[in-house]
């Protein structure tokens, strides 16, 4: 199966990884700048607790033309490129593929969608904690990686299915959900809350979370955006606060999500994609999310200030 991945950071860079070093020749790496050079020079290497990979070869490339139709895309760009990044896999598309978003937000299907079309839309939805220690060089240090995909009517496809098994061959634990929708928003009620707490608290999960005052907050933003899905049709279960606030005890002390360390380190974040959405999304079907919009219109001004705005 020929699959490219849009974006080798922290996510498309392991799971890039991985499906290289299964099927080299089918598998493209789809960068730019720093990184591309990377690649292309020294090839790709992840240090990963379920081992390392260290391909001097690889796939990569800036130009999709050059790759031609694929089977599936995975977007693993950051939520403000996706506009670009969408634009820019046209070339890649043919009558079947599927495009898979592996994005911390809820909106990127409905981008999908409106940029190439309904039928090349899919949801997906990724967990791990990787980041950049170079360009061309990742660490995977933490959390079991898997990969949850699916159309968005939850029809079991062939093409999806086909896709899943080609990433569990790549040693990649990968489901197909009953309810893509479901679990794209169960993902999203994990990481919003724990991106805005922490971006605002600036420290890592361990500290947040035992202190009640801050782990207070989190279970407020917990309750505000399981409100908001569902206003919008999304039933996440009477036990969501309690698995999500479980899911964040469950995790190591120095834990962070990717927006709190961009906005630590003064870099464009997410911000629009996961407290941007909330507050979006909760004004449109009439919900009150009066933390989600104290958080994001507090770090509003560093986020604007980092886009040279």
């Amino acid at each position: 199966m020929r699959i490219a991945v849009v974006g080798i950071g922290g996510v498309g860079g392991y799971f890039g990884g991985r499906l290289a070093q299964s099927d080299p020749a089918n598998t493209f790496l789809i960068a730019r700048g720093a990184t591309l050079n990377a690649l292309r020079t020294r090839g790709l290497r992840v240090d990963s607790i379920n081992g390392d990979i260290a391909l001097q070869r690889v796939n990569a490339t800036d130009d999709p033309k050059s790759i031609g139709q694929v089977d599936a895309v995975l977007l693993a760009v950051k939520t403000s490129s996706l506009p670009e990044a969408l634009e820019s896999v046209r070339p890649l598309i043919g009558s079947q593929t599927i495009v898979v978003p592996l994005e911390n937000g809820i909106e990127a299907p409905e981008q999908i969608a409106a940029a190439l079309g309904p039928e090349h839309a899919a949801g997906g939805l990724c967990a791990l904690i990787s980041f950049i220690v170079e360009p061309g060089h990742i660490r995977h240090a933490a959390t079991e990686p898997i990969i949850m995909l699916g159309e968005l009517d939850n029809r079991r496809s062939d093409r999806a299915q086909q896709l899943c098994d080609a990433l569990v061959r790549a040693g990649i634990k990968t489901e197909i959900p009953q309810d893509i929708h479901r679990s794209m928003w169960t993902k999203f009620l994990f990481i919003a809350p724990m991106s805005g707490v922490g971006a605002i608290t600036r420290v890592p999960l361990g500290v947040w979370r035992s202190m009640p005052e801050t782990r207070a907050l989190a279970a407020q933003a917990v309750r505000e955006l399981i409100a908001v899905a569902k206003a919008r049709g999304i039933d996440l279960g009477r036990d969501a606060e309690e698995r999500t606030m479980a899911r964040y005890d469950g995790l190591t002390a120095d834990a962070t999500s990717s927006l709190q360390r961009d906005i630590m380190q003064g870099r464009p974040s997410e911000l629009e994609a996961q407290l941007g959405a909330v507050v979006r999304l909760g004004r449109a079907a009439n919900v009150a999310t009066p933390l989600h919009e104290t958080l994001y219109h507090a770090l509003l001004p560093q986020e604007r200030q980092s886009r040279g705005g």
